[in-house]
């Protein structure tokens, strides 16, 4: 035999093929999927590990609604990839970057009809399926195509609804029919389905009075394993809350909640309904988000004292109202859940009126407070206060991020006072807080 075939000793060989599969398998993690198959091809051993369930556990399939020639090949990489190695999947993200027009959408269809026709012929370990923001109501989904992809999804969550534990379609923007036909889907064949984390937060269209749907009450009424639920508050109902109470008061954890401007959310619902859910579900915390909806009046309403109120972001998003004043709601209406906050998010324009000291006295207030974050019109001796009442032990905060809004283009001064403060209580910040403030001109 001539010297050139003979087998390579073990001594002259790269040390790569002794490499330890642990070792081999991080390398193939951090490959993208084209680099992963062309070191497939360098020997038997690595070819294995291309198909080691390990590597392909999780996956996020991204789909730019821009026509592109750099991002023409991501239909068919999409495909090729669950076909190949859709068996072993068990998380699942799709992503669809704001469709530009009614070719991309048409493409994006048939794409997940063939996506999720193959997962559900090859595929039985699915927990988890993640599809954000279609926006379905937008003219670029045609009727025909908005309808086909609704029941490709359908179809794919009858067959796989047994296996799914977490679901997410926030954003798609369905009419009720349409968004209860979708998770009706999940029970098809059964009484009640699994899925323990739902979240169908603006899964509806904007202006739908969902809490007056029958519809959609029953269609609630078939998930009994429920731990964490993200819907909008148009479909908060006494209903609802009765139901959940009944269903899942064994299991249910979080709520999670958007209110929004464009949303109806007139609806009267009991303080008792509330008070009977949570009597029920004794580990629920309930954490609301606002936008745009500062008025004491509405926001009274809303936050009935006898919500378990853990988090409550509110967001005026830079729109300034001279006949609103945020102080009643600081002084009079969030100290009602000063023994459950522990999160608090502001972003608000108050130029017209200054906040720092009922800010001050509500986080002081709050004592399991442990997260606040505010961007607003406030002096910088403010940070200052806080931070004093942190080293003092009268609050107890791990996150502290504030900005501060001023009226001028220049803002040299309140960075000066900054680094001065932060130069003070380095110390404390550096062992007890994530801390981030600046000062921002807000012109």
């Amino acid at each position: 035999m001539d010297e050139e075939s003979e087998l390579i000793q073990p001594e002259d060989q790269s040390c790569w093929a002794s490499l330890p599969d642990v070792c081999l398998r991080r390398v193939f993690w951090w490959l993208g999927d084209r680099d992963r198959s062309r070191a497939a091809l360098v020997c038997r051993k690595w070819n294995q590990m291309m198909y080691s369930a390990d590597l392909w556990r999780y996956r996020t399939i991204t789909f730019s609604g821009r026509p592109s020639r750099l991002h023409a090949s991501e239909f068919q990489s999409a495909l090729w990839y669950v076909k190949k190695f859709g068996r072993y999947l068990e998380r699942l993200e799709v992503k669809f970057l704001n469709p530009y027009n009614a070719v991309l959408t048409k493409k994006f269809q048939v794409t997940m009809r063939g996506l999720l026709s193959c997962l559900g012929k090859s595929n039985n370990r699915l927990k988890s399926l993640s599809i954000q923001h279609l926006e379905l109501d937008r003219l670029v989904w045609r009727n025909s195509i908005r309808s086909s992809f609704i029941r490709s999804l359908s179809f794919f969550l009858k067959k796989m609804g047994k296996h799914l534990d977490y679901l997410n379609l926030k954003g798609a923007r369905l009419t009720v029919e349409q968004g209860c036909h979708v998770l009706n889907s999940l029970s098809y064949m059964r009484n009640e389905n699994v899925i323990s984390e739902l979240n169908i937060e603006d899964y509806f269209s904007h202006h739908l009075a969902v809490y007056s749907s029958p519809q959609f009450k029953k269609t609630m009424s078939t998930f009994h394993s429920l731990v964490s639920l993200t819907l909008n508050y148009n479909c908060i109902s006494d209903e609802l809350l009765e139901n959940l109470g009944e269903n899942n008061a064994s299991t249910l954890w979080t709520i999670n909640i958007k209110c929004h401007i464009h949303d109806p959310h007139g609806q009267v619902i009991w303080g008792m309904s509330w008070a009977k859910l949570a009597r029920q579900a004794t580990n629920l915390k309930v954490n609301f988000f606002f936008e745009r909806i500062m008025k004491y009046e509405r926001l009274a309403r809303i936050l009935l004292r006898e919500i378990p109120v853990r988090s409550l972001s509110l967001r005026s998003c830079y729109f300034s109202d001279p006949d609103w004043s945020m102080r009643p709601t600081l002084t009079d209406l969030l100290p009602t859940f000063r023994h459950t906050l522990q999160k608090l998010t502001f972003e608000f324009n108050n130029n017209h009126e200054s906040l720092d000291e009922e800010l001050h006295v509500l986080i002081l207030s709050c004592r399991k407070l442990f997260y606040f974050k505010i961007w607003a019109f406030l002096d910088v001796r403010f940070v200052e206060q806080i931070l004093k009442s942190q080293e003092e032990g009268q609050c107890a905060l791990r996150t502290l991020k504030v900005r501060i809004y001023t009226n001028r283009y220049e803002t040299n001064e309140e960075d000066r006072t900054l680094r001065e403060i932060y130069r003070k209580y380095r110390k404390l910040i550096d062992s007890e807080l994530s801390y981030f403030v600046i000062a921002y001109p807000m012109m």
